[in-house]
């Protein structure tokens, strides 16, 4: 009996996806220049029963299995493997329980993360993560990358919400991680060990996330600078001063002009640079800490920086911001950066940008989740020119070296996959990468897990 005969047992035939053109579109996430293999099969699992028998059979022939969310990666992470099996969770997307008397949810993974917040605030309640892509993104590909976004500055990344999950190991084994109480440290963490492990050490199916009280109508504060520089002071001298915005958002030229011209919005007339803040802090303080942070933009040179008056505009220059990256890709592919600094090196962590983007002759544009040091420099490449794309992969490098070298990260959010590999044994020592592996062979022992992604075991 062949790995899909023995799936076919349990998975009814029509959501064992063989047809190659289908299956295309289903091996791949966003992420450019990541590669992707051709799978035997993609399998749509409904229910947690399903997932164990795939990944018992996938044991029982030795055949690779990825999981797959709603494939909006952007590092590789849930490419296909060459005669593998991708498994989707899309179709596990219910809302299982809100307990609003413990401030928790648990969904299933393939729960995408809007309709999560909207239901929990039907609720009054909040699910803070917040990734751009969160009106496609499920919680389970969230958990798999430990997925941030803008409001994470003040409110933190998905492993600060995960209080349990459901998963099923390498080994076959459906195990329960966690707990749903307010407090517990029986044991190692293995739940926090699991977010952010890009499936290679099993397929989540249910995840328990702590959600907080709906937080008050923030302030928006915005600055307009000439340079990314000057806004990157901008960052240093907010966080200087001890604000915490609930939002930090930065913004350069090609991205305000790429998405003006593809909406319309006006956005680059005024400014080379925007600069976006919010303060959810109730009032009195609120509204001091607002005009501390216009006091903060204007020292570092804003050549306009105020508390916005008209919410439907400090809206608009939000959308723009999460528009961004599907304007920039009308230009061309766009090979994304996530590299995460301390506060006080964002000046120079964008200085060794444009550097960068000047000394390789390309396009560079950032945007960044400025107040917790996640920058993401947006390399655009050319299709089909050669040249042109060895410069963009010698920049991307440079780009994770310095970022190293400046006592960072190559990964804030997006996580490892396949494009940040070379970086990660960059930034770990072989000691510390021994560990990793060593953690994969025990819960992973015939290396089917998602492999080749983060690391060789």
């Amino acid at each position: 009996m062949s790995v899909l005969d023995a799936i076919a047992t349990t998975i009814s035939g029509d959501r064992i996806i063989t047809d190659p053109d289908v299956m295309v579109g289903l091996s791949r996430d966003q992420g450019f220049g990541a590669a992707a293999g051709i799978p035997q099969a993609v399998v749509r699992a409904e229910s947690t029963e399903e997932v164990v028998a795939v990944v018992r059979a996938c044991i029982e022939h030795r055949v690779p299995i990825v999981p797959r969310g709603a494939g909006t990666g952007l590092s590789g992470g849930a490419n296909a493997v060459d005669g593998g099996i991708v498994l989707s969770l899309e179709r596990m997307n219910r809302v299982l329980r809100i307990d609003t008397m413990e401030r928790l949810a648990v969904v299933q993974a393939g729960v995408v993360n809007d309709d999560l917040r909207a239901t929990a605030a039907q609720h009054g309640l909040w699910y803070p993560p917040d990734p751009a892509s969160s009106p496609w993104s499920t919680i389970g590909g969230n958990v798999s990358t430990n997925a941030g976004g803008i409001c994470c500055v003040k409110y933190g990344v998905t492993a600060d919400y995960v209080l349990a999950l459901q998963m099923v190991t390498g080994t076959g084994e459906l195990v329960r991680l966690g707990r749903s109480t307010a407090k517990g440290v029986a044991g190692y963490d293995l739940t926090r060990l699991v977010v952010g492990a890009e499936g290679t050490l099993g397929v989540v199916t249910e995840v328990t996330v702590r959600l907080r009280p709906l937080p008050p109508a923030p302030r928006t504060v915005a600055g307009y600078f000439d340079s990314v520089i000057d806004a990157g002071v901008a960052v240093r001298n907010v966080a200087e001063a001890g604000l915490t915005p609930s939002a930090l958002e930065l913004i350069d030229r090609h991205c305000l002009t790429a998405v003006d011209n593809w909406r319309h919005m006006g956005l680059s007339v005024d400014a080379n640079v925007i600069l976006l803040g919010r303060i959810d802090d109730p009032a009195p303080a609120g509204d001091e800490h607002a005009a501390r942070m216009v006091e903060c933009f204007t020292a570092a040179g804003a050549t306009w920086a105020a508390q916005s008056t008209d919410e439907v505009e400090a809206d608009a220059m939000f959308a723009a911001r999460r528009l961004a990256y599907p304007a920039l890709e009308r230009l061309g592919p766009v090979v994304t950066e996530d590299i995460c600094v301390p506060k006080g090196q964002v000046p120079e962590m964008l200085a060794r940008i444009e550097a960068a983007a000047q000394r390789h002759g390309i396009i560079i544009a950032n945007i960044a989740h400025a107040g917790d040091g996640n920058l993401h420099p947006l390399l655009v490449a050319q299709t089909g020119d050669d040249d042109e794309r060895h410069r963009t992969e010698l920049a991307f490098g440079e780009i994770i070296s310095d970022a190293i070298a400046l006592g960072g990260t190559v990964t804030g959010e997006h996580g490892v996959g396949l494009l940040k590999r070379h970086g990660l044994g960059q930034e770990l020592s072989p000691a510390v990468m021994e560990m990793h592996r060593a953690v994969k062979r025990a819960l992973d022992p015939y290396l089917i897990m998602n492999p080749g992604k983060i690391f060789d075991a």
